[in-house]
């Protein structure tokens, strides 16, 4: 009874001992092999897409819309007619312009005549002998009155031709036309509205607002520590909140010198002109930007997850074929995103470089990596 007793006691110890310890056994590790490719490093910026040339027909004359033209969605040319005005303040007005001008006209006219029979005059006297030295005198001064007479009234002609081309002017403008090439983005009149009630606070309520379609840009704003990695001329992917899918290229083409400053943040607006045009993009819709700052070819890069860091030095683990364990390689790295890093030294083509480690033994702790430090969003292999 003694000896059985023992052995379900030595068994049940080895039973113990064998599902306590199997378990060290069971740890995994998760590789992947170090190999070449292409990492791209951007910067992350959204704002909306703009109409560069954009103009807003808003007339300086007041009446009531006559004759409106257009609607949203047209493409005008410059000078196309838009609208008219009624207003017949101007019509009075270019009436008696017309009458001013004409009565300029005659009275330089009559001056003219004057000074011609002064002179005519004034050499029929020299041809009498009776006349006097006095009566001389007289039609001498006869001619300078009448050609001060005519500089005076070529005067008056003058202002009174710049007033009545003002008019003129002025009347054109009862036919509003087009500035610019574009498409029709706004209309906020009608036929019959007094142009005199409308506010003119905003630019957005213009009478009528076209643009220039393909003068489409994106303007996002960059935060002021990525700012300093822009510059002109760098290649931006842009997406859309309102088109699922779409993926269009471009490039920076201003930046501004001035940040703004939201609750403490400043940004800095970029601007992104468009490589091709999609016809789907809108004025005003979203717009999410990487920036691309940086691109290496044929370097050897790991994900993120590999690294791992000891004082001041990071080091990644490599899995030789056929070891029990990985083994500890210091490394340098170069740049990195948000998904990979480049390994300058330390590791070779091919190694099996450890992501993960698996251990059911081990309590949920989380593994000590390290921070990529990546400046921007986009990665790839090539």
């Amino acid at each position: 009874m003694l000896v059985l007793g023992a052995v379900v006691i030595l068994g049940g110890g080895y039973f113990w001992y064998s599902k306590t310890h199997q378990t060290s056994k069971a740890i995994q590790y998760k590789t992947v092999a170090a190999e070449k490719s292409s990492l791209t490093t951007s910067i992350s910026g959204s704002g909306n897409v703009l109409v560069d040339q954009l103009a807003t027909v808003d007339p300086t004359i007041t009446g009531t819309v006559s004759n409106l033209k257009v609607k949203v969605g047209d493409n005008v040319k410059m000078g196309d007619v838009l609208f008219s005005i009624i207003n017949n303040e101007l019509s009075v007005s270019n009436s008696k312009s017309i009458a001013s001008l004409q009565q300029a006209q005659n009275s330089v006219a009559s001056a003219e005549l004057q000074v011609k029979q002064a002179k005519a005059d004034h050499s029929a006297a020299k041809k009498v002998s009776s006349t006097t030295s006095d009566q001389k005198k007289i039609l001498d001064a006869k001619i300078d009155i009448a050609e001060n007479g005519l500089v005076a009234t070529r005067k008056s002609y003058t202002a009174t031709l710049a007033d009545y081309n003002n008019q003129l002017t002025t009347s054109a403008k009862r036919t509003v036309k087009a500035p610019i090439d574009g498409t029709v983005s706004a209309v906020n009149v009608k036929n019959g509205d007094d142009l005199s009630r409308l506010s003119s606070s905003s630019s957005n309520s213009a009478p009528i607002i076209i643009g220039d379609l393909t003068t489409l840009k994106a303007q996002v704003s960059v935060n002021e520590v990525d700012i300093p990695n822009v510059s002109l001329g760098q290649k931006v992917m842009m997406t859309f909140g309102a088109v699922d899918g779409l993926t269009v290229a471009g490039k920076v083409e201003k930046m501004d010198a001035l940040g703004t400053i939201t609750q403490g943040v400043v940004n800095y607006s970029v601007t992104i002109g468009f490589d091709t045009i999609d016809g789907r993009i809108r004025s005003g819709m979203s717009v999410s930007a990487k920036i691309i700052t940086q691109v290496k070819q044929d370097v050897i890069t790991v994900s993120n997850s590999a690294l791992k860091t000891q004082g001041n030095k990071t080091y990644v683990e490599v899995l030789k074929t056929g070891a029990q364990a990985p083994e500890q390689r210091t490394i340098e790295i170069g740049i990195s995103n948000s998904s990979e890093t480049e390994i300058v030294s330390g590791i070779s083509v091919g190694d099996n470089v450890v992501t993960q480690i698996i251990d059911p033994a081990a309590k949920a702790t989380p593994t000590t990596t390290r921070n990529s430090g990546g400046m921007g969003m986009l990665g790839g292999r090539g």
